[in-house]
């Protein structure tokens, strides 16, 4: 039996539910679309509706299937009308059954949103002097917002198709400068931009670019909201919270922009899949917080001849950077020939940041974006810009192509022995007190700052203290004791050890989990 279907003739909903009984479910939820007697102020006497059948049940079907992977219910159908339907008549009908009332109320909520918004339909609104025409119901339907707690056996007294009078995407006050014009908006609809991390950076820049109406986006974030996020974050609500970025900035997409396609990936980029996820991309945005994904990025920009746009934050500072190798210009392994360790440099989550600093910063990459796509002058070079948010001040600092590099090409590109991708073998310890650490040998170094340790002091008297950027800055450890680095959460710990190794200390670990691991 196919769970998402058509048909001609009207609802059954007993037999529509009763095809979902299941005994070991605790929760069922429903929901019906009606048709109703007034729209837009208008009196409706009738209602029809037709669907590409063949397409629409293949996309209903993955509809389906993504909210019982999703919410883990047990089964679920959905029923939509055909043909001509009077008033009052039932116009779509979704069930849910699953072990829980919560997960099928959210269930059923997600499938109706995804249902009215991705499914091929369309309707006639017949009126007492006349009818609506003709009217693609995904361009009359909010786009869905991740997941919202649904009433059991919803009824939708407004009708589940909100409009008649479709609203439409307008890019005239862009087109209206000499620069844009028609043709440049048609590049822009042209144009297939890869923005990776959905967070304090991704979210003005994808804002930005589907409201501008670039033609398809393409989102990846391995990551899922935490409420630590909305303060920069602000495209998201606080009840999406622990659903996946890349699938939530994509249903904003959606709804800021149906005109826009996008197409959501919940994985992490990495050196194996970045060139497959950005192959057809005219541009990438890196959106990251990380140096291992910056310069695999750098290094896709080489191996695919495309421009990156980098930005970067730390507290209230922020850069931006274009790498281009069709311009011949710098690129990140010419500033930074030996890669930066993650964790060497705090990120948002251990060095703070307010939450305008990165909407700044996305929204310059979502600028500079723009001007590649529409060749618009003042495009950056070679060159870094420099944002002081405190200061309100911009600088321009120059950046050099390293002398060896041949144009097009970049001769510090990624190899086995790269400091910030290359394996490190049995580096994180974990342990739940530090008595067993001292008691096995170890040299216990908290690496964090001073105002740190007087909050959360590590609970031994054996601890030393030298600060992350103390212990990196020169200082000799003997290379004849084992060291166990400590930080806030493990992150700066594993960056700062990878650091010590390279530098010829092999008995050097982190703890994982760091001070907040200890109990």
């Amino acid at each position: 039996m196919s769970r998402f279907s058509f048909s001609h003739v009207a609802l059954e909903v007993p037999t529509l539910q009763a095809s979902l009984e299941n005994r070991s479910c605790g929760g069922y939820a429903a929901f019906e679309g009606w048709v109703r007697d007034h729209n837009e102020g208008q009196r409706v006497t009738h209602l029809e509706y037709e669907a590409f059948e063949e397409l629409a049940v293949r996309e209903g079907e993955r509809i389906i299937a993504e909210a019982c992977a999703r919410f883990g219910v047990t089964n679920a159908r959905c029923v939509h009308r055909v043909g001509d339907l009077a008033l009052g008549a039932i116009a779509v009908w979704v069930g849910v059954s699953a072990p829980h009332r919560d997960e099928a109320f959210r269930a059923c909520r997600y499938i109706i949103d995804e249902v009215k918004h991705r499914v091929p339909i369309w309707k006639k609104e017949h009126y007492v002097g006349g009818d609506s025409g003709w009217v693609n119901c995904e361009r009359c339907a909010t786009a869905p917002l991740a997941a919202h707690a649904q009433h059991d056996h919803d009824h939708d007294h407004d009708h589940h198709h909100a409009r008649a009078t479709v609203a439409r995407s307008d890019y005239s006050r862009q087109i209206a400068l000499r620069e844009v014009g028609d043709d440049g908006q048609r590049r822009l609809r042209a144009a297939r931009i890869g923005v990776v991390g959905a967070g304090g950076l991704g979210v003005p820049a994808l804002q930005y670019l589907a409201g501008a109406g670039v033609g398809h986006l393409v989102v990846i974030d391995g990551d899922s909201l935490e409420p630590s996020n909305l303060h920069r974050q602000t495209w998201y609500a606080l009840a999406d919270c622990g659903h996946p970025k890349a699938e939530l900035a994509a249903a904003r997409i959606r709804a800021l922009n149906p005109e826009v396609a996008v197409t959501a990936h919940h994985t992490k980029l990495d050196t194996r899949n970045a060139l497959e996820l950005l192959r057809d991309c005219d541009v990438v945005l890196d959106c990251t917080d990380n140096f291992t994904t910056k310069f695999a990025l750098n290094d896709v920009a080489h191996a695919l001849a495309k421009p990156v746009v980098f930005a970067s934050v730390h507290q209230y500072e922020g850069q931006l950077q274009v790498v281009d190798p069709t311009r011949n210009g710098a690129c990140l392994r010419c500033i930074w020939p030996q890669a930066t360790r993650d964790g060497v440099v705090g990120n948002c989550a251990e060095a703070g940041v307010l939450g305008p600093v990165p909407g700044l910063l996305g929204t310059l990459q979502a600028l500079e974006t723009l001007k590649i796509l529409l060749n618009l002058p003042g495009r950056l070079g070679d060159e870094l810009l420099v944002v002081d948010a405190l200061g309100v001040e911009v600088t321009r600092v120059r950046a050099r192509r390293a002398a060896e590099c041949t144009p097009g090409a970049c001769v510090r590109s990624a190899t086995a022995n790269d400091a910030a991708t290359a394996p490190t073998a049995a580096i994180d310890c974990s342990f739940q007190r530090l008595e067993p650490a001292v008691a096995a040998g170890y040299v216990v170094i908290d690496i964090r700052d001073a105002d740190e340790v007087a909050r959360q002091p590590l609970p031994h008297p054996a601890v030393r203290h030298v600060p992350m950027n103390e212990l990196l800055s020169g200082r000799n450890l003997p290379n004849d004791a084992r060291y166990l680095l400590v930080c806030a959460r493990g992150v700066r710990s594993r960056g700062a050890a990878e650091t010590l190794r390279d530098r010829g200390i092999a008995e050097v670990y982190s703890l994982r989990g760091g001070a907040q691991a200890l109990v």
